[in-house]
């Protein structure tokens, strides 16, 4: 178990990131407060995941207390194109598509708030998928419902298993939350 010396409150409703944070053996709360996903349409696609997981920390700013609030987010990025989580089955299934039989990248930024101020830190795995079958697609889509990931996949659910041959980085950064990276942004907080 992972002893901090501040109560660590987890900003997000992610079932994988709060199972995550569960087995690296720390102690949190879950609260979310509503954060638009708004981004300068200017900003570096490399840049995105980072801001957007600050903004979500600067929701508590005003009243954080002695607490330690880390907030993530996770965006695919496809030809320089960011893929956020289908509204429907249709969009699922175009992003897969465009997705099959090619890399992309996943980049997942975390931003731990302290009474001391923001960290904020990004991680980037590359994923290649095999190329998808028609049928594969629909399966994965009408078995596994996935309209709350980004790219419209999960990489530890049926699709990464059958359809990921290869992934460079890490793999907790593509499920949604970097732990070594929030191990590295915990540590100046971590006591005996």
């Amino acid at each position: 178990m992972i002893n901090l010396s501040h109560a660590l409150v987890l900003a997000s409703n992610s079932p994988r990131r709060q199972q995550l944070l569960r087995e690296m053996g720390v102690e949190f709360t879950v609260q979310v407060r509503p954060t638009d996903e708004l981004f300068p349409s200017n900003m570096p696609v490399s840049d995105v995941a980072g801001y957007l997981a600050q903004h979500k920390a600067e929701q508590f700013a005003h009243d954080l207390g002695d607490k330690l609030i880390l907030c993530a987010d996770t965006v695919v990025v496809v030809d320089d194109t960011i893929l956020n989580k289908p509204a429907d089955a249709a969009e699922a299934r175009n992003m897969l598509q465009l997705l099959s039989g090619r890399s992309h990248q996943v980049i997942t930024g975390v931003c731990l708030l302290s009474p001391q101020g923001y960290k904020t830190l990004s991680d980037v795995a590359h994923v290649t998928f095999k190329t998808l079958t028609d049928s594969e697609i629909e399966y994965y889509i009408t078995h596994y419902r996935p309209f709350d990931k980004a790219g419209a996949y999960g990489v530890q659910e049926w699709i990464g298993m059958i359809g990921i041959p290869r992934i460079e980085g890490s793999f907790y950064t593509i499920m949604g939350l970097p732990l070594h990276k929030v191990y590295e942004l915990l540590q100046p907080f971590m006591v005996a």
